[in-house]
């Protein structure tokens, strides 16, 4: 994920949630590309947009939610993930011709507005999110 991209993923987020949140937009392994708090989100919403994006850009799956899905219920799965993936919706990968090029990861919201809000976001700046 280019650098413009990603800052422009956190323009969106921060211009377009309806109440504070954190977001977090990660490259392809992980790490930070850009990342925002809005004033007045929670603390905890920091951690937990940095493990979105982690997660959706570690796994296999397409999003955080997609991922907790698939693992459902099986306690022997749940125990081999990485220690820093998360299961909390609103972590989803970002693509760039069929290339995992990054995540998004929102905190602050229901879960389901969280990963709507960073489809939106990824989809703004031109990458697809699945």
């Amino acid at each position: 994920m280019r650098l413009e991209q990603a800052q422009a993923i956190v323009q969106f987020v921060v211009g377009e949630a309806p109440a504070p949140v954190s977001v977090f937009v990660s490259d392809s392994h992980g790490e930070l590309a850009a990342a925002a708090t809005m004033d007045g989100a929670p603390h905890d919403t920091r951690l937990n947009a940095h493990r979105k994006a982690y997660t959706a850009a570690r796994s296999d799956a397409t999003s955080t939610g997609a991922l907790a899905e698939k693992v459902r219920g099986d306690a022997a799965e749940l125990a081999s993930f990485d220690p820093f993936f998360t299961f909390f919706r609103g972590g989803v990968a970002a693509f760039e011709a069929d290339l995992r090029v990054g995540a998004v990861g929102v905190s602050g919201l229901r879960g389901e507005e969280d990963e709507r809000l960073a489809v939106r976001a990824i989809e703004a700046a031109g990458l697809a999110a699945s």
